[in-house]
């Protein structure tokens, strides 16, 4: 099972709704219109209360992570197509 981290990497403000989307493989940036929607039809002070909570709870991305991810990402691109290779 795949932990939730807040991202390093798609982040406006902390990154939560980029770690939520790494984490469920969905655009950020439909997690950031659902959350202006929501603000602007129930109020903004609970999203933002939501939001800092949440802040404080989901935990950056270990670096051991990172490392990891930027290595298996070089090994995709080093890897040679199969068109290129005929």
């Amino acid at each position: 099972m795949k932990r939730l981290y807040r991202s390093k990497t798609n982040k406006v403000i902390a990154g939560i709704f980029g770690g939520i989307a790494e984490t469920y493989s969905i655009d950020p940036s439909l997690l950031r219109l659902a959350l202006v929607f929501l603000g602007v039809t129930t109020g903004v002070v609970p999203l933002v209360v939501t939001y800092i909570i949440g802040w404080i709870i989901i935990s950056k991305v270990p670096e051991e992570e990172i490392k990891a991810a930027e290595n298996k990402a070089s090994e995709i691109k080093t890897e040679e197509p199969d068109s290129a290779k005929q």
